[in-house]
Formats: C-alpha cells, structure tokens, sequence
C-alpha cells in the first residue's frame, strides 16, 4: 500500500509519501530519498510515513532567514502531524533529521512514543568534522582513501555544472565516507531530489552546531534507538557515542558492524530484524 499526498504549512507545499500499514513510524527529511533506502518488508510491519521538510521544498517565495529556522521546521512537522491525525506515533530521523527528530519529540512528548535516531553525530560543529576527518585519515583503508580522492577530484566540477545541487552532489562524492562498500554510486538514490540551498546551509552548518544529541537526551525519558554504522566516516566514528553506554535505560545503541551511514540500506535484513523487535519490546 503506497499513497501521495501534499500538506500545505506556511505556503511551502510539502509532500507525503505513505508506505505499508500498522503502527505508524514518521520519517522526517525527503518524501523522494528516504523511500528507496527502506526494504519493503518494514512495510509490511509498519506504516513508514515519508514527510519533506522544507529544505526539500521548492520556496514559494523568496525566503528571509526566519523563514528556516529549526523552529518553522518543528512548526511543520507539527502543521503534518495535526492534517494526517497522528497521534502516539513514533518519529525516525537520519543523519542531521535526528536532530529535528529528537527537538520536535522534547517540544511535543504528548504525541510521539519513541524516537529513532540513526547515523547521528551528537553535534554538527566543526571541531566534530574535525574529529570524524581524523578518524578517516587514521583508520580508513589505502583502498577506501583512493576511492575518495577520485571522488572528491570531481567534486568541483560537479558543482559548477549544478550549483543549486550542491548538497547532493556533496552526497554522492562522499561515497566512500558513507557506505561500507566504498565504491557504492549513490546517485540514483538521489534523482529528482530537490534541495533548498539556503535552508540546508543554516540547518546544517548553524543550527545543527549548536545542538548536542547526547545532552538533549538526558531527561528525556522516552524510549530511544540509536542506530550507527562502524563503517560511518561522515559522522563517525561511533566512539564519538561512547558516552551512551547503556546507563541510561531508555536508550537502545546498536551499531551495525558492515554498514556505512545507511544500515537501513546496507544491512536490511538485521536492520529490520533488530528495530521490529525494539519497538514490540519497548512496547511491552
């Protein structure tokens, strides 16, 4: 079962992409992107309801700096909740989403029942890049740094032809940062996918470095599955995480040994394996 649909906040026309039936899981991020990283069997469990933000979005009208804010993003995520009726639901957030992810569960905990944060760095700041360039140049192998500098070389070109496509040409010439088969080509993952330049460069590079997942987690007492992969040198490495080492009850980490930044993709089978049987535990 698969239906469209499009949600209207604050005139930016965000759609719906809604697979599968049963409890329902909102992903936050692309309606287009996110779809083809999940295995359709997680569809027949749960109901996985693929919301864009807005920086997925087309603008329908030239944009000031108050119009992408972290908090018009939370604002969205709430204008879908209320028009799609959810309540008591689970919220997923990949990568940067996380973070929009566990921000609307601590300002909304009366809706959201668990959350699921995958391939998360705690912070976006820049001392964090630092720390995950470090952790490449000493642990990635010869093979995987030679794929990257072939990568990268073609980065500005890419650019050039495609400014407006700047974050997700970024994406795909990162491949061997983001995938445990480091020659992976990303790029039809990537199709069709429109980014907002202006609203992914304050997320991303502003509002993301001021946050710290492994804070805002305390006192949080919802149940949490933090998913990362050991392969994950776009946000990595996972000691980055060590800090979460079990004393907070709540908090399920697990991380998936031959995966990148998308064991949901790279490792299906024991991703679905191991967050079905979360979620029934968790609900027990």
């Amino acid at each position: 079962m698969h239906t469209q649909r499009t949600i209207m906040s604050d005139g930016f026309a965000l759609s719906v992409s809604i697979h599968g039936r049963g409890m329902p899981i909102l992903v936050v991020g692309s309606s287009l992107y996110y779809p083809r990283l999940f295995s359709e069997l997680l569809y027949t469990q749960f109901q996985l309801i693929f919301l864009d933000h807005r920086g997925f979005v087309k603008p329908p009208r030239a944009l000031e700096p108050e119009d992408y804010t972290l908090d018009q993003v939370l604002d969205d995520i709430e204008t879908a909740r209320q028009t799609l009726g959810l309540e008591d639901f689970i919220i997923l957030g990949h990568s940067g989403h996380a973070f929009m992810a566990l921000e609307y569960a601590a300002q909304y905990p009366e809706s959201v029942r668990k959350v699921i944060l995958l391939n998360a760095a705690p912070t976006n700041s820049l001392e964090r890049q630092q720390q995950s360039l470090y952790g490449f140049n000493e642990t990635a192998s010869p093979a995987r740094k030679l794929q990257f500098e072939g990568d990268m070389a073609l980065l500005e070109g890419d650019i050039q032809r495609e400014p407006e496509r700047r974050f997700v040409h970024m994406c795909i010439r990162m491949g061997a940062h983001s995938f445990y088969n480091y020659a992976f080509d990303a790029a039809s993952m990537w199709d069709g996918v429109f980014t907002n330049m202006p609203v992914m460069d304050h997320l991303w590079g502003e509002a993301f470095a001021q946050l710290n997942l492994i804070e805002s987690l305390k006192g949080f007492t919802k149940p949490i599955f933090l998913g990362l992969g050991r392969y994950d040198y776009l946000v990595g490495p996972v000691s980055l995480w060590d800090t979460a080492d079990g004393s907070q009850e709540n908090v399920k980490k697990v991380i998936f040994e031959k995966s990148g930044h998308n064991p949901m993709f790279e490792e299906p089978e024991l991703f679905d394996a191991i967050l079905t049987a979360w979620i029934h535990e968790t609900d027990s």
